[in-house]
Parts: C-alpha cells; structure tokens; sequence
C-alpha cells in the first residue's frame, strides 16, 4: 500500500502534518475529513528507487495542448475539475498528470486554479499564471486559454527554428572533432612507427604534427579534464544570477548569433505583453511577467528600470528607448499603440515583425556557420594530408636517390 504525506489543519486550528498509508489519494482524504481534519496538501512518498536526480520537464507541445483541451471542455460547459480529469486520463507526460492530480485536489477544497498552477513554475511561467488569474476574475477562462495555447504554439514554433538552424552546424562541428580524434590517436601514431623505420629526415610541416599528436597522446588526460572543467564552470556560472548576466552581456556582444539573441527576446517580450494585455491583465503586471519570461539578465535589468518609469506615468515607447536595446520599428510601433490606444495590436505586430526578422538572422547564421565549420574541418584535414604526403614523398625520393 503506498504511503503519502499529508498538511491538514484541525477542528482547534492547529497545523497537523503526517504520513499514512492509503489505497489512493481519494480514500486518504476521505479518512482524513472524517477525523474532521481540513486537507490543505496530500503528496505520494517516493521510495528511493523512485528519487529523481533531475526534474522531469512538460514539453512545450504538451502545455499547449492542455490549454487546448480544457479551453475547449469548458466552453462545452463541463466543470473545470471534470475538464481537468479527463485532461488527466489523456495525458501522456507523467510529471503533467501528477501536478494535474494535485491541482485537482486544491480545487476541490477551494484553491483557485490560478493559484494551484502557480505551485509549478518550471512548467507554468509567470505570464501564464498572470493571464490565468486575470481571466477568472473576468470570466474568459476558455477564450484566455486559447490565446495561451496559441501564443506557446507560435513560441515554440520560434524555438524549433532556432535549433533546426543549428543543428546542422552542430553535426558537421561534431564530426570534424571526432575526424580529427581518429587523425589524432590512430593514425598518425601508425605513420609515427612506419617513419622511425625509415630514419627520414621530415619535413617541418611534419614535425609539427607529429609533435601535436604526441602532445595529445601524452596529455589527453589533461585535455578531458579541462573540458570537465570549463563544463562545470560553466554550468556554476549558470546558476548565479552574476554568472547568467555575464554570459547574457557575451552572447549579445558576439556577432550574428546577439543578433538572433537580441531579435529572439524582443519577439518574447512583445509577444507575452500582447497576450496578456488582451486577456485584461493591468500593463504593469503585463511588464513584470515578461521581464521574467525574458530568459536574458541584461534585457530583464533595462525593462525592470522601464517598468518604474511607467509606474512614474513615462509611458512605455520613451523608457524603453532610452534602454538602447530596442530597435527603432519596435519603440515607432509602441508610440503610435499608446497614442492611438492599440498597444496590444501594435505589440502583436511588432511580434509578427521580429518573428520574420528572427528567420533572416537564423537563415543568415546558418549560411554562416555551414561554410566556416566545413573550412575548419578541410584546413585540418589539408594539413593532416599535406604533411603526410610530403614525408612520404621526401621518404621515396631518398630511397631513389641512394639506389641512383
């Protein structure tokens, strides 16, 4: 029988948390009302088998097809929880159904469903909580659920194409690299015995390789252990919030690819401030969902200084502006919005717009990147050969000359 770990509060209101053993999570709650205890939480033990060294993500795909489905449901006038159960039976990521399970159960005992899904931050962002919230309190949950399922189509749609365009790059650099391992630890210490046989006097160009071959013959070690390194380094730096605006201020300053990083937040940034402006979410509130769904420290310490300048009554075109980081269509487009009362519409194209310009930049880089990583891999390759053939040639030659 499983166990489960339960928070409930008591007849006196004191706070009871315990574990139990149950059949399901209805039977415990059902034993638990009994014994007149208010359940706030009810949550499975896992057994160590069962401990997860990393978080089990909620793909993007599925999250939009949730808001899908029970935008739908409850268009048809079925209840939310109902909505939800059936959501849960079709659902084929084991993390959604669980956090579905529990939401279920706040409901249930009068948790908002805003606040139910705010619990899961990793799968629901701060925009999505926010237009939820704002969308019972209007009413709207199934149009508000569309728009949502919407705009996670259209952003994830964004981010496929950023890695169908490196993956190609990617594949050609992953191959020039385990070319030049073979090069490295098989062949050339084969040519390396033929040439001690020989006595050859070699040519520079051949020394150099083979000095570079025993250098990473004798030192491979090291080399794995400083790619080890700069990983985890990299990975101790991402988890500061120092590290990230670091690397953040790095990727924006190197060519092409800040270019696709810069077009990809402002496509982001526009995009979110839409939404959530049509389902009736208040401006400021708007502003600080998408300053954290911005995923880029620089832009997201800019629009927070924008966004107290609005609470001061500056507006929105001229902060941003004066943060440089925007181009001019989109600061044009967010002046005429606020002059002409259409922010949303303007912001949507302005979303539209970069959305368009962010397939140039990527089409661009990738037109980039294919021909520098396969003149890399063929400058290598070239000397590899360039350098063996010539040993071998002044090899022959001076047998030919000892025979003449």
């Amino acid at each position: 029988m499983p166990g489960f770990k339960y928070v409930a509060v008591a007849s006196d209101g004191s706070k009871v948390r315990a574990k139990a053993d149950a059949v399901n999570v209805d039977s415990l709650r059902n034993e638990l009302l009994a014994r007149q205890l208010d359940v706030k939480r009810i949550r499975k033990q896992r057994k160590f088998t069962e401990i997860e060294i990393t978080r089990r993500k909620v793909p993007r795909t599925d999250l939009m097809h949730f808001s899908r489905q029970v935008a739908a449901f409850v268009r048809a006038g079925i209840p939310l929880v109902e909505a939800l159960e059936i959501v849960r039976e079709s659902a084929s990521n084991d993390r959604l159904k669980e956090i579905l399970t529990e939401t279920i159960e706040l409901i249930q005992v009068g948790v908002p469903f805003s606040d139910a899904l705010d619990r899961h931050r990793d799968v629901f962002p701060s925009y999505y909580i926010g237009i939820l919230r704002s969308a019972e309190i209007t009413g709207r949950l199934d149009s508000v659920l569309d728009q949502l399922s919407k705009y996670i189509e259209r952003d994830a749609e964004a981010r496929q194409k950023v890695r169908s365009a490196l993956t190609y790059p990617l594949v050609i650099f992953v191959m020039a690299i385990v070319t030049v391992v073979i090069l490295v630890g098989y062949v050339l210490p084969k040519f390396t015995e033929f040439f001690k046989e020989f006595d050859a006097q070699l040519p520079t160009v051949t020394k150099v390789l083979l000095d570079v071959a025993n250098f990473f013959e004798a030192w491979w070690w090291a080399l794995a252990l400083a790619v080890v390194v700069v990983i985890v380094g990299v990975a101790q730096m991402n988890r500061s919030v120092a590290g990230r605006l670091r690397r953040d201020r790095l990727v924006l300053r190197l060519p092409v690819i800040g270019e696709v990083a810069r077009y990809t937040v402002i496509e982001r940034f526009c995009r979110i401030i839409a939404a959530m402006m049509q389902a009736g979410v208040p401006l400021p509130e708007a502003m600080q969902a998408a300053i954290e769904g911005s995923n880029n420290g620089v832009y997201a310490i800019a629009l927070g200084h924008v966004r107290e300048a609005m609470l001061e009554g500056e507006g929105m075109a001229r902060p941003i502006m004066a943060t440089g980081l925007f181009p001019p269509a989109a600061t044009q487009m967010m002046r005429v919005g606020e002059e002409t009362g259409t922010l949303d519409q303007q912001l949507n194209s302005a979303a539209d717009f970069f959305a368009k310009e962010l397939d140039y930049k990527l089409a661009r880089l990738t037109a980039l990147a294919e021909p520098a990583v396969i003149i890399v891999m063929g400058v290598i390759v070239g000397f590899v050969a360039v350098a063996l053939v010539s040993a071998m040639y002044g090899i022959f030659q001076g047998n030919s000359n000892l025979r003449g």
